[in-house]
């Protein structure tokens, strides 16, 4: 019989078509399913992204509405208070000001000996927790303010290393001899400044006479208390020659320490030193007022080193400058100097006040656009004040010299000043005293505030 191919081919074909239709199924089906997986990757990823970026919806739900900081709060009286210190039961008695809120007019005391501006150590201030919104504008007003972004300068009077001070050195051998119970406090700053009035010469000699110059080995006093700007504004630098003088400040340079007030020739005297640290520029000028000359040969002149003599154009065009861009202003003078010096031994509290004239000219400065002025001529310290809101200070002492004649040639006041973005915060006043040895120590704080007291009558 001949087969029926056309039922088999039939059926045949039926299996072929229910294979294929079979086998799409699954196909089908796997890509959709990866489809679906793939979908649902993408749309994982997308929402894990926006909970857990930053400022996602995580971070919204569980961030905090508020802030708490500590900050501390300094006791401060006014300027021309001499208290220099209070104990931890007597802060309630004065004004707390968060120190971001500190100003120059204020005077910063210390608590049990501890001064917070210098190091910071919360024992020094009355720490508050203050709470603010996330968001409350109010949180800006109180930035933290640490040793890292305070600019500190010390600032000092007379030095003077020369004279009888030659004789010890010889027979103690070591310069730092004369500064080491001073030359940490010196050190601990940013910038230490030196009105230093004396050249060094190797073939000096001295006995008491007013022709002055250093040993070279007094080197190390200068290096010991970490000094780094040197004003030449005294009348004695040209003493021992120019040459001597120029060498004196060839090395100063060489040791990468700023001079101002003084130079190398007259153009370089009348520069002014430029600080440019931690968010403060400060332009600090120096002049010799009415201790040098030309005609004399203490003053720089032409190519000669010597003083920066006082110049009214030159040095309100400096004042002018410095302020049009915005840089605070130190004016330091060599004014007159006082000499009411009565018999060896005695007090001479005449020369605590500005001599004639003195006032006059320093707050003309101020008026001119100086934010500080003082003077460096002083052998024994002077008063100080507020003009027009800005600090003048008439003299500060002698921080080195020889002269034990008289208490008051025995003392200096150091400034100690503290900026913070731009701003002068405050400025410490620290009387020091030196001994029949010729050593400078910081007054201790009964010595400190009876002689401020005095000062500020």
């Amino acid at each position: 019989m001949r087969p029926n191919y056309d039922s088999y081919n039939t059926h045949r074909n039926n299996n072929y078509e229910s294979k294929r239709n079979r086998s799409k199924g699954p196909r089908l089906r796997i890509f959709i399913l990866t489809f679906l997986i793939s979908f649902a990757s993408s749309t994982s990823v997308i929402i894990l992204y926006n909970l857990f970026k930053k400022d996602g919806i995580i971070e919204n739900i569980t961030a905090p509405k508020s802030v708490t900081i500590r900050v501390p709060y300094l006791p401060v009286t006014t300027f021309s208070d001499p208290t220099q210190n209070i104990t931890k039961d007597d802060v309630e008695k004065y004004e707390l000001v968060p120190i971001s809120d500190l100003t120059a007019d204020q005077k910063v005391l210390g608590i049990d000996n501890v001064y917070y501006l210098d190091n910071f150590d919360e024992t020094g201030a009355v720490m508050k927790e203050l709470t603010f919104n996330v968001d409350d504008p109010n949180l800006d007003k109180y930035p933290e303010i640490t040793k890292d972004n305070i600019l500190k300068i010390n600032q000092t009077g007379v030095t003077a290393l020369t004279r009888a001070m030659q004789n010890k050195l010889n027979q103690v051998g070591d310069a730092t001899f004369f500064s080491e119970k001073i030359a940490d406090f010196l050190k601990d700053a940013d910038f230490t400044h030196i009105s230093n009035e004396v050249s060094f010469a190797d073939n000096c000699s001295n006995s008491a006479n007013m022709r002055l110059c250093s040993d070279p080995r007094m080197y190390d006093v200068i290096e010991a208390i970490g000094t780094d700007i040197i004003e030449l504004t005294g009348n004695h630098n040209n003493d021992w020659g120019v040459n001597n003088n120029t060498a004196t400040i060839n090395k100063y340079h060489e040791h990468n320490i700023k001079t101002f007030g003084g130079g190398l020739n007259e153009e370089a005297a009348k520069v002014p030193v430029e600080i440019s640290e931690k968010g403060t520029n400060i332009t600090w000028i120096g002049i010799n007022h009415s201790t040098s000359s030309k005609a004399n040969g203490e003053g720089a002149d032409g190519d000669n080193p010597g003083a920066n003599i006082y110049d009214p154009e030159d040095t309100l065009a400096r004042i002018k400058s410095a302020k049009e861009k915005g840089d605070f202003v130190i004016v330091d003078i060599q004014f007159a100097e006082c000499y009411c010096y009565p018999e060896e031994g005695q007090e001479m509290p005449e020369c605590d006040a500005p001599i004639s004239g003195q006032a006059a000219f320093f707050r003309s400065l101020i008026d001119a656009g100086a934010d500080m002025v003082v003077g460096t001529q002083a052998h024994q310290p002077q008063t100080y004040e507020l003009y027009a809101g800005k600090p003048i200070y008439y003299g500060l002492g002698n921080l080195f010299f020889d002269q034990t004649y008289w208490p008051g040639t025995e003392r200096s006041l150091v400034l100690t000043h503290y900026f913070y973005n731009g701003k002068l915060i405050q400025t410490k006043v620290t009387p020091t005293v030196y001994d029949n040895n010729y050593q400078t120590r910081v007054m201790n704080t009964d010595e400190a505030e009876a002689y401020l007291t005095r000062l500020l009558d």
